[in-house]
């Protein structure tokens, strides 16, 4: 049971940490001080060490933290010692970019099933393991594999729709690409990613 009440911005700190870490045992570091994982990452010692107290006492004062331990212990935090199936919907441009890239192919978030509701892309093989499905036959395919992890690379008009549909199936957590905000139920986890918002906060500072 997961500690309760850690705000969600802690939770989003915690991968950045974990992939410090790992990078450390690679380098062949034993132990790493909360100074110099901030260094690393840009964020406060302070805020650091406020962030792992949630969860435990990992370090000693004055020793820092043993990197292959607390690496392994965030790992179970964020429940990232085990493979975790997605389910993928939208096999257009950017749904077959996602379907080949690595950590979606070979790593801990395998996507297992792909859909799309365009006759022409259904029954297309994007990968040995991975064709394209209609979207009728998605409620079947994520009860049968037990999936809570979806991907939403669908036109914003279709994706509250399919979002609803996904939930509807079980889908407990969202990784949304679709420019537009999610109305969903409190107890599903919601993480959008735009681009075009991201780099048009980014041309605000650049001179003309």
């Amino acid at each position: 049971m997961p500690p309760r009440d850690v705000p969600d911005i802690v939770v989003r700190r915690l991968p950045y940490y974990l992939r410090a870490l790992a990078l450390a045992a690679q380098r062949g570091e034993s132990v790493v001080s909360s100074q110099a994982l901030g260094a690393w990452l840009g964020v406060s010692p302070a805020q650091i060490r406020k962030d792992l107290s949630y969860f435990g006492e990992f370090g000693k004062q004055g020793m820092g933290y043993e990197v292959a331990y607390l690496r392994d212990q965030l790992r179970a935090i964020l429940n990232a010692d085990r493979d975790w199936p997605v389910v993928l919907v939208g096999a257009g441009a950017l749904g077959t970019a996602l379907a080949h890239y690595p950590v979606f192919s070979s790593g801990r978030f395998p996507i297992v099933a792909l859909f799309d509701n365009d006759p022409a892309k259904v029954g297309r093989r994007l990968r040995e393991d991975l064709v394209v499905q209609p979207v009728t036959e998605m409620e079947q395919a994520i009860c049968d594999r037990g999936i809570s992890l979806g991907i939403l690379a669908v036109p914003p008009e279709a994706a509250q729709e399919v979002a609803e549909a996904l939930v509807a199936c079980g889908i407990r957590a969202i990784l949304n690409y679709a420019p537009i905000r999610l109305s969903l139920p409190a107890h599903i986890h919601v993480q959008d990613i735009d681009p075009v918002a991201v780099l048009q906060s980014m041309t605000y500072y650049l001179d003309s």
